[in-house]
């Protein structure tokens, strides 16, 4: 979406429903803050001991008194974001984001409560009264993750929709300052900040712009399969999670781990019943920017995957008229086609490129819902008329060869399954296909 040009001051909501909404949110908001965040400091402080992680270079990062102002700043973004909105829904969106991530940081700091260990200079003049200011409610506790990174990605992305220009960059650049601030001002050890950053892309993923969450539809697959492709996402996340309660304690390092066992838990919900919205993938091709970092380390696997099946295979192969099959393409393969249909859920298209480009967002690994084998199997046969067109998937082995094959019954060129499969593999490729996997337009069900 192109950001609008108008400052947001024109945008802010200050009477009328939204700004009561707001108001509502805020009454709730604040003092559950305060309760929920200055209970956590209390417990912590309760015990004997309390853990710390820190990395030996952070001995060398200054302490700047004067960051302590962009700092403080996020308080006002706080309240003002939940005003900049046009709908009171838009409000409850950004106040079940502000929500998510302080519910699930404080159940972090009571589970796992960790503390600062540098000794903060004495200042003086006004950075020293807002130090004062904050240490009356704010205790060397409640580290990992840092529920002001975690609000300052939530906040950095409300606003940054709404700005454009230089007012923009200007933003980013304070933004930048803000999440500087919590090490110069010995608020924060540098590993709350990536998970900080990771638990506030989590709050964006749960409840994304203009969609519904990826959650909300979520119904246990009755599909063996799914089940059981599920199960094994979600046993490699227990996994991963184990091996880092196990092994942090002797080395931080592995803490890393919590980045993959988050993004193959998401992936395993996918196959158990919510679907392929958890990737957050549009029609052209794009995903939200949420998605792309919290399943960033799936989607390198999957690269590999593609890398080590495909590497020997041409990228696509001419299958008929103007319909191409491979795997997903990159950008320099993408101007011998005038378009693209493609049935990835896990992958966004090359960035930078013009191309008419089609998103039917199928699993892997499992047969494509009939009714988008039939939306894909017309969006090609359109397509085809304009140009040379790619149908794809990760591989080009199955997904995209099941939507060619649906085409290739659904329009005439073959006459069943069997005989559209062997017209595929006449084209060079490999496919893993059977003939259940194929529709039909007409009967609109499987076609053997």
């Amino acid at each position: 979406m192109k950001a609008a040009s108008v400052s947001p001051i024109g945008k802010w909501r200050l009477e009328g429903p939204v700004a009561k909404r707001a108001i509502l949110w805020l009454a709730f908001l604040a003092p559950f803050f305060y309760l929920t965040y200055g209970t956590a400091n209390w417990l912590a402080a309760q015990r004997l001991h309390v853990a710390h992680i820190t990395f030996s270079w952070e001995q060398e990062i200054p302490f700047l008194a004067w960051t302590i102002f962009p700092y403080w700043s996020i308080n006002a973004f706080y309240g003002l974001s939940l005003f900049l909105n046009d709908t009171p829904s838009e409000v409850d969106r950004l106040a079940r984001r502000y929500l998510t991530a302080q519910m699930i940081a404080v159940a972090c700091f009571v589970a796992f409560p960790l503390t600062f260990t540098f000794a903060k200079p004495l200042t003086s003049g006004a950075p020293g009264f807002l130090f004062d200011l904050l240490g009356g409610f704010d205790k060397p506790f409640n580290q990992a993750p840092s529920l002001h990174i975690a609000l300052l990605i939530i906040i950095w992305e409300h606003w940054r929709h709404r700005l454009a220009g230089a007012i923009l960059w200007l933003w980013h650049l304070w933004c930048l300052l803000i999440g500087v601030s919590v090490l110069t001002t010995y608020q924060h050890h540098f590993i709350d900040i990536p998970t900080g950053a990771l638990l506030g892309f989590f709050a964006l993923w749960l409840f994304p712009a203009g969609e519904r969450s990826p959650l909300g539809d979520f119904v246990l697959s009755p599909n063996g399969k799914h089940k059981r492709i599920g199960s094994y996402y979600a046993a490699a996340s227990l996994a991963l999670l184990l091996l880092v309660v196990v092994e942090a304690a002797r080395s931080i390092i592995y803490l890393i781990l919590l980045w993959p066992a988050l993004a193959f838990g998401i992936v395993a919900l996918a196959y158990l019943g919510a679907g392929p919205g958890v990737f957050q993938k549009r029609q052209n091709g794009t995903v939200s920017l949420a998605s792309l970092w919290l399943l960033a380390p799936y989607r390198l696997g999957v690269k590999i995957n593609i890398y080590l099946w495909t590497r020997k295979l041409p990228s696509s192969v001419r299958i008929l008229d103007n319909v191409h099959l491979g795997r997903l393409p990159k950008r320099a393969e993408l101007s011998a086609f005038a378009s693209v249909i493609d049935l990835t859920s896990e992958l966004a298209r090359p960035s930078g490129v013009e191309i008419a480009w089609r998103t039917f967002p199928a699993l892997d690994l499992v047969p494509v819902p009939p009714a988008d084998l039939e939306k894909a199997s017309e969006a090609i046969e359109n397509a085809q008329m304009k140009g040379p067109v790619l149908v794809c998937c990760a591989l080009g082995f199955q997904r995209s060869a099941a939507a060619v094959a649906s085409w290739l019954v659904s329009h005439g060129h073959a006459v069943n399954a069997e005989q559209a499969i062997h017209l595929i593999k006449t084209g060079g490729r490999p496919i893993h296909l059977s003939d259940e996997m194929i529709v039909t337009e007409e009967t609109g069900e499987r076609h053997g």
